[in-house]
């Protein structure tokens, strides 16, 4: 996380798919960070805000109404960009969701510095499959 321009904040599930969806934008070259807090009282004021001065914006991913967004927002302080991508009702994101948000927050276009586009995988995520098995859906 040292060296990432754009910080993504996620706790519980929302927090593995961030970590993925990281792993995504890093392999095409953008460099994300993830801070997952363990607990969220107390909340890890102190952390973002050190972190808030090293990276260029913020992005929340929650799977509610931004009930985080808020206090990360309070954290950085207006010193930076805080975004917020969040789902309710049971719906779950993907990390490819996650990844367009991320490049939309770092205004990274769809082709890469390398010259290559962005590696969105064309199997479907665990994570999908049983959000579409979920609502019937075939998979």
């Amino acid at each position: 996380m040292e060296d990432a321009e754009i910080l993504i904040v996620a706790y519980g599930l929302a927090a593995r798919i961030a970590h993925r969806a990281v792993d995504l934008a890093r392999s095409n070259g953008i460099r994300a960070g993830l801070l997952r807090p363990i607990t969220l009282f107390p909340f890890p004021e102190k952390r973002l805000r050190a972190l808030s001065r090293q990276v260029k914006g913020m992005l929340t991913i929650e799977m509610n109404a931004g009930q985080m967004v808020e206090d990360v927002r309070l954290a950085a302080n207006g010193k930076i960009p805080v975004e917020f991508y969040g789902r309710m009702g049971g719906m779950i994101p993907t990390p490819e969701d996650v990844l367009k948000k991320i490049m939309e927050l770092g205004n990274y276009s769809p082709v890469i510095k390398s010259g290559k586009t962005p590696k969105l995988s064309n199997k479907k995520s665990k994570v999908t499959k049983v959000a579409k098995a979920a609502k019937g859906q075939t998979v």
